[in-house]
C-alpha cells in the first residue's frame, strides 16, 4: 500500500532471489517467517533461494525443470538440492521397497506442506509408493513425504509452489 493506504505496484521485474543449478531454476517470489503473516510484513526472503522456508513460515516460488535429456540427471540432482539448502536426507538400499525409492536420484523430504502446480509442461512426480504425470493445471500436494521430481519430456516444465513449514 502506498502512504494513503491504497493498494499500489512495488516492483515489477526479474525475481531478485533465484537459484540455477542443472535440475531446476527456482525464483522465490515471495516469503514470509510467520503465519499468520500481519498483512503489510516485509518480504521475508532472503538472498538465497533454498527450499526450506524460515522454520514457521513459508515461500512462493516459480520454477523450471529442463528435461532429463538435457543434464546428467543420476548423477547431479543430489547436488542441486544441496544447492537449494536440503540436506541429502536419502536413505540408504534395504530391502524394503518404501526405502529403495528413497535411494532415487533427486528423492528428499522437507518439514513443509507443498502445493504444486504445473504452470506449463509436464513433469513426473515421484513418491515412495509410485509416480504420477502432472500437466499444465494439475496441482500435486506433497505433506512432508519423500518426493523427486523428473521431466521426461522433451520440453521445460514450469510450475508455481508454496512451501509452508511445518511440524511432524
Amino acid at each position: 500500500m502506498d502512504e494513503q493506504g491504497r493498494s499500489t505496484i512495488v516492483s515489477d521485474g526479474l525475481s531478485e532471489t533465484r537459484l540455477a543449478t542443472e535440475a531446476f531454476t527456482r525464483n522465490i517470489i515471495w516469503g514470509a517467517d510467520t503465519v499468520p503473516t500481519p498483512v503489510m510484513a516485509e518480504n521475508a526472503v532472503t538472498d538465497a533461494a533454498t527450499i526450506p522456508p524460515p522454520p514457521a513460515g513459508y515461500y512462493c516460488d516459480i520454477s523450471t525443470f529442463p528435461p532429463d535429456s538435457e543434464w546428467d540427471y543420476e548423477g547431479g540432482y543430489g547436488q542441486a538440492l544441496e544447492q537449494a539448502g536440503v540436506d541429502d536426507t536419502a536413505a540408504p538400499a534395504s530391502p524394503s521397497p518404501a526405502k529403495n525409492a528413497r535411494s532415487l536420484p533427486g528423492m528428499h523430504q522437507t518439514d513443509t506442506v507443498d502445493i504444486v502446480t504445473v504452470l506449463s509442461g509436464e513433469v513426473w512426480c515421484l513418491v515412495e509408493t509410485g509416480e504420477t504425470l502432472a500437466k499444465a493445471g494439475d496441482t500435486v500436494v506433497h505433506r512432508g513425504t519423500w518426493h523427486a521430481w523428473r521431466n521426461r519430456s522433451d520440453a521445460p516444465c514450469t510450475v508455481l509452489a508454496v512451501h509452508i513449514s511445518v511440524v511432524r
